[in-house]
């Protein structure tokens, strides 16, 4: 049952991942078929975060009451609504009137299912979880690229998704007895869940700290990702192109990464995980910031990224044994919260930074944030009281 149960779990995840990147793969062919201005992508995006949020902060009393199973399944099923939605958009409105569910779907499957996965299963498999959201990230695009150049509208990438997605409704839907299993034998079953307050949650011991260290991480995270191609044009003198493929071995570090880390997490431990991550992160910020040439610059956002693998996943992981199995859900949803803060704002932050000193600031402003997280995690762990882990 369990081993079933998992395998879900990791189909979940590559479903999770398709639709996060096909906006900004679709969107230079939108934007002229929808007659808005491109910089209206990011009203789209922010519609979909402040949804995310939202369902994020709202995940610990929906889950205490339908139970993970019956969450997991509703969301992924107002995902699909939404991406069906998008593929019947004639006009920008709609696109931002179906956002409105694509956000909601998206914030409390994730931290429900991080949540379950933090509290049954090692450390290894919430790497391994995360490095399948990349392999779906990654296949998004490629989907909608392989729509647009067969001929199809990017209406069609949106209902290719939306059709994959309805096929993970539907294994979710007789899957519901096996997680209804799973939490009766499940030996955390007998642990009272509390349900906090938001308020309640941020005074636990460490918590504030721990939350900062979310919301650090994905600021350099979404940062590193967004700004790199822009960062070798007009800073390194890349072509287009060539600065084109280089971002994307960001994505390819982190998911490589991901992959490898599930090998020695559970021989390291979730904070020596964490350790190392920021320790390549640093360093590789370090080889973009000094005047080493063009390719060790490259190497260096490729080692932001395969630092950046381990952190996450074992932040995640590392809930229940920071601050209980009775708070971990509480904290998990305000944690996804603030990761979203951080994706949302600290990017855009960046750009209007840049615009007025220069965006050879890129390599620093990574730097910053990956300080402030070493600082605040270090920080989390003196102050959270290490419990027993379920996992």
């Amino acid at each position: 049952m369990t081993t079933v149960l998992l395998l879900i779990i990791y189909l979940a995840f590559i479903s999770l991942g398709l639709p996060d990147s096909l906006l900004g793969s679709a969107w230079p062919v939108m934007y002229g078929a929808l007659n808005v201005p491109v910089s209206w992508a990011g009203i789209i995006s922010m519609i979909i975060a402040g949804g995310t949020i939202l369902s994020s902060l709202m995940s610990d009393r929906l889950i205490h009451k339908f139970g993970t199973g019956v969450v997991t399944l509703v969301s992924v099923a107002m995902t699909a609504l939404a991406l069906f939605g998008f593929s019947i958009s004639s006009a920008f409105w709609m696109l931002c009137l179906w956002g409105i569910p694509y956000g909601l779907g998206a914030g409390s499957v994730d931290a429900a299912l991080n949540n379950f996965v933090a509290l049954h299963f090692k450390s290894r498999h919430m790497s391994w979880l995360h490095c399948f959201w990349g392999i779906g990230a990654t296949v998004g695009p490629y989907i909608m690229g392989f729509c647009l150049t067969g001929g199809l509208t990017w209406n069609a990438g949106y209902r290719t998704i939306g059709f994959i997605q309805i096929g993970l409704v539907a294994i979710l839907v007789f899957s519901l007895p096996l997680w209804k299993q799973n939490a009766a034998s499940s030996k955390t079953s007998e642990i009272p869940h509390n349900v906090l307050t938001p308020a309640q949650a941020v005074r636990l011991p460490g918590a504030k700290p721990i939350l900062f260290s979310f919301f650090c991480y994905c600021a350099l995270e979404a940062t590193t990702g967004l700004w790199a191609s822009s960062y070798f044009v007009l800073v390194r003198g890349v072509s287009e192109a060539k600065a084109a493929k280089w971002a994307a071995y960001f994505y390819l570090g982190i998911t490589f990464g991901r992959l490898l880390s599930g090998f020695i997490s559970d021989h390291f431990g979730d904070r020596n995980m964490i350790r190392i991550g920021q320790a390549f992160a640093a360093f590789g910020a370090l080889c973009v910031f000094l005047p080493f040439g063009v390719y060790p610059a490259l190497a260096g956002v490729i080692l932001i990224g395969f630092g950046c693998a381990p952190i996450y996943p074992s932040l995640l992981h590392e809930t229940p044994a920071n601050f209980g199995v009775g708070n971990s859900q509480s904290l998990m949803g305000l944690q996804m919260a603030c990761a979203y803060v951080g994706t949302t704002f600290i990017p855009p932050l960046f750009g209007f930074l840049s615009s007025h000193l220069g965006m050879w600031l890129y390599p620093a402003y990574l730097l910053v944030f990956i300080l402030l997280m070493t600082v605040m995690v270090e920080t989390g762990n003196r102050r959270t009281h290490k419990r027993a882990s379920f996992s």
